[in-house]
């Protein structure tokens, strides 16, 4: 993709290490990023109150707040993707890493044409699973929904003593007589039919 095209992305990068710090803030500015470089986890959780990065960059290991300390807090900023760099490579820090959310994990030295196609797998990564949510919060309702209409044209049909058909067609005109969804209006001839049976059982 044309880096002139692309909106540019910011980044925060955070490492307790001032010269990593300066040379990869110095290597992904010139490669067209927007860097907030912070020396410890409690000077990203400063930034993060009043910026909202692409992607957060994360060394592990920081005296204080660690970058899996930092990574709890990143939880609470739903979409905000991050990558842990660090010294370490053994396993348990890893799975760590994996658990905590990460989306990419890199040993240090890192270069910044390893660090680039990290940044957009990531980011790219998490936009995915934004979707995924999304659509499966929409398939919900959309489920939801039709179980309640399912529900109401049963009801309209033993009331009624009607065709599912002409149930489903008499919940419909109903709907769009009041320029309703028709899921709505089924919850509200269940919610009668309820109000109704609790006066009876009364």
């Amino acid at each position: 993709m044309d880096e002139k095209k692309r909106p540019q992305r910011k980044v925060l990068l955070v490492d307790d290490d001032r010269l990593i710090l300066a040379t990869l803030s110095s290597g992904l500015v010139q490669a067209g990023y927007a860097v907030q470089a912070c020396a410890s986890a409690e000077e990203a959780l400063r930034v993060l109150g009043v910026e909202r990065p692409d992607i957060a960059i994360l060394d592990m290991r920081m005296p204080g707040q660690s970058g899996l300390d930092l990574a709890k807090h990143l939880l609470e900023h739903p979409g905000l993707p991050f990558i842990f760099l660090t010294a370490y490579g053994e396993e348990d820090v890893v799975q760590q890493a994996v658990e905590y959310g990460a989306l990419g994990y890199l040993v240090k030295p890192v270069d910044i044409p390893q660090l680039i196609p990290a940044i957009e797998a990531a980011i790219a990564r998490a936009a995915d699973i934004w979707n995924l949510r999304k659509s499966g919060q929409q398939l919900q309702t959309a489920l939801n929904e039709n179980r309640e209409v399912s529900m109401a044209v049963g009801l309209l049909m033993a009331r009624r003593r009607v065709s599912r058909q002409q149930a489903f067609e008499a919940l419909r005109t109903a709907a769009r007589t009041q320029r309703r969804k028709i899921g709505d209006v089924a919850e509200e001839v269940l919610s009668a039919a309820e109000l109704l049976n609790a006066g009876k059982t009364q």
